[in-house]
């Protein structure tokens, strides 16, 4: 396994993340705590979830998986940078979401019980609230760690001001701040190039890219064979015959290489010295386990044009990719 540090700080995670939404809801028990086992065994020690995870079994079920994961022992939460989000609404009365001070200390509260911790190594927001002031949400996140129930802050979903802005914020503060950045990002999903990736990377922000894969696009054989139901419901006919003729160049591109689609969209996003770890998703060990040849694959100058023929993004950062 490779590691590299998240965002400025010095704590070392693995170059790929373990995503657990569908631990619980689409993978059975067992197989999560196989999975999970496997990883550690792979190196990965960055593990994602959230407190609203888990669907129709319930939100808040993914963390009390991984909570009795945690309880058998054999030092699985002491090997695991564990990574949860905070911020949706966990029921429907008033104060239950967002990122008050007085819903992230409740939200913390809660995650700890379900996941059988101490401690949460990265807290992160789901979305940027706007209505809340950043003295407020760093106030409630300040408490957190000095009760030593977190150790450090990232974001999901934030447009680049909103980085800006927070880290500013904490910087006022004498306080570390955003560490970390969840955004959407893999080869047909781009827009974080205009301005994200260049306020990360000038604020020492790791970006976690979710849906490295979008949504099975660029998994390979999208449009032969059924797969599961979250695959399906993200890949709508529509969405399917919008991007028919990218996604086969997109695989005749990979058959040229001989390197699976899968490999290669992890790949073109590690090359990217602003990732720090796409979050994967595998729902089998299998999947596990191939996911780790995107570590060994090096792209060529003209392989990396031709996937930007193929996916041409935003045309670089703000504001040189629209003006002058």
């Amino acid at each position: 396994m490779q590691y590299t540090f998240l965002g400025r700080t010095g704590l070392q995670v693995s170059r790929l993340c373990l995503g657990t939404m569908n631990f619980g809801p689409v993978t059975n028990e067992a197989t999560s705590f196989r999975i999970m086992d496997h990883a550690l065994e792979l190196g990965i020690n960055f593990f994602d979830t959230a407190d609203f995870y888990g669907r129709h079994i319930g939100k808040g079920a993914t963390e009390q998986l991984i909570g009795k994961w945690f309880a058998q022992g054999g030092g699985r939460r002491e090997k695991v940078v564990l990574a949860t989000k905070m911020y949706g609404m966990m029921d429907e009365w008033p104060n239950n979401s967002k990122v008050s001070a007085y819903y992230i200390r409740k939200a913390c509260e809660s995650s700890l019980k379900r996941l059988q911790t101490d401690y949460i190594d990265l807290y992160q927001m789901h979305h940027i609230f706007r209505r809340t002031p950043w003295e407020e949400t760093w106030q409630g996140m300040e408490q957190l760690v000095h009760e030593g129930k977190i150790i450090y802050n990232g974001s999901s979903n934030f447009a680049a001001w909103n980085i800006v802005q927070a880290n500013e914020r904490a910087k006022e503060r004498h306080f570390l701040g955003l560490v970390s950045e969840q955004s959407i990002y893999h080869l047909n999903a781009r827009m974080i190039e205009l301005e994200v990736i260049p306020a990360c990377e000038n604020y020492g922000v790791g970006i976690l890219p979710w849906s490295p894969l979008g949504g099975g696009l660029l998994a390979g054989g999208a449009y032969n064979k059924p797969g599961s139901e979250s695959r399906r419901s993200q890949l709508t006919p529509a969405r399917l015959e919008k991007e028919k003729e990218k996604v086969a160049a997109y695989e005749s591109l990979c058959n040229e290489i001989s390197e699976k689609p899968a490999d290669v969209a992890l790949a073109w996003l590690l090359q990217n010295k602003a990732v720090t770890a796409p979050i994967i998703g595998p729902r089998t060990d299998e999947q596990l386990t191939d996911s780790l040849r995107a570590l060994e694959i090096k792209l060529s100058k003209e392989t990396n044009d031709k996937l930007d023929e193929i996916f041409p993004g935003p045309g670089g950062q703000a504001p040189e990719a629209y003006a002058w």
